[in-house]
């Protein structure tokens, strides 16, 4: 079963043919069958012999009543050729590319001017990048990506402006992809070799109704139960669902939250990172953040991560003289509630 790591060890080889399957993509895009009328879909990263995404437009093309379907696909070696793929609900025209297809290229950035939304699994290793040239051509999509994408100062950004929000899919299940045979970490299905990612999810710039709904805040607050931060003035909340109803101030949540978010219902403030914590008034300074130890090794602890003066809620015990034990709690999310009304 493949891990968090695995896909870290994929990312530093640049080893991104991870291949969606075809049911994973059939379960989400169902949910967005009225954006696609008369529209161009674009899938800028698949082979459409390989691609899942190319074969569930090509085969729905008509029932989604699609106007055309492009796609364009990036090539590692000197003396192989990329082409793009295009289909018009008649015929499939294919021209060869002037370059390996890298969806940086001129050509494949030129193709976004037609196109109305891009649909597919880009490289993971590349995300920040991909998602940088889809916003500036303004362009609609709907992407698989890491969750840890989600603390990218860059994507947090878009979700602080209501430009982007994750899909229908279960944020915590993770998802099967397709590997090369010679990929270590794989499960054989049908002969075919597969690769568990944990920490995959959908993204998109269109409406996801889930995120129209507010969540039902039923927990009071306590000091003990929500302590403050060492070094933020913020309470901390260990789950989404454990968010009080009747605290006004900053709150600290998990990463996941985001997959509930309600714009509506919530501000999000900041992110424990050196860009956003800025936004989040600050207890202490960073002095005295030295490391943490995990096992026999001492680490630098990130002076912006959440500290708590206890280990009853997790964390990671850090290291330093003249100063009290010390919890670092991973990534949070600042927020603050909107309104009040029915979370009681």
């Amino acid at each position: 079963m493949s891990t968090n790591k695995n896909l870290r060890k994929a990312k530093d080889a640049k080893n991104d043919e991870f291949y969606t399957r075809y049911k994973d993509i059939e379960d989400e895009l169902v949910h967005y069958k009225l954006y696609f009328k008369d529209k161009t879909i674009y899938c800028n990263c698949d082979n459409p012999e390989e691609s899942n995404f190319w074969k569930y437009f090509y085969t729905n093309y008509k029932s989604l009543e699609l106007k055309k379907l492009i796609s364009t696909y990036y090539v590692k070696g000197d003396n192989e050729k990329s082409y793009k793929t295009t289909y018009n609900g008649v015929e499939i025209e294919k021209k060869e590319l002037k370059g390996n297809g890298d969806f940086r290229s001129e050509e494949c950035l030129e193709l976004l001017e037609e196109s109305d939304i891009v649909i597919t699994n880009p490289p993971f290793s590349l995300f920040r990048e991909f998602l940088h040239s889809l916003i500036e051509n303004n362009c609609d999509f709907i992407l698989i990506g890491n969750t840890n994408a989600l603390v990218y100062s860059e994507v947090f950004e878009l979700f602080q402006k209501d430009k982007i929000r994750t899909g229908y899919t279960n944020f915590n299940v993770g998802m099967y992809f397709r590997v090369p045979k010679d990929y270590k970490y794989t499960k054989e299905i049908e002969g075919e070799h597969f690769a568990r990612v944990s920490t995959s999810c959908w993204y998109t710039s269109l409406t996801v109704e889930k995120h129209k709904e507010s969540l039902v805040l039923t927990k009071k607050y306590s000091v003990k139960e929500y302590p403050k931060y060492h070094n933020y003035d913020a309470i901390n909340v260990n789950n989404f669902n454990d968010i009080p109803c009747d605290y006004e101030g900053l709150m600290g949540v998990p990463m996941t939250f985001l997959d509930k978010f309600n714009p509506e219902q919530f501000e999000l403030v900041g992110l424990s990172s050196k860009n956003h914590s800025k936004n989040v008034p600050r207890l202490h300074d960073n002095a005295y953040y030295k490391g943490y130890t995990r096992g026999k090794v001492v680490t630098r602890v990130e002076s912006n991560m959440p500290l708590l003066d206890t280990s009853e809620f997790g964390g990671t015990k850090c290291i330093k003289e003249d100063y009290p034990d010390l919890y670092q709690i991973y990534w949070r999310i600042f927020i603050r509630k909107k309104e009040t009304k029915g979370n009681g």
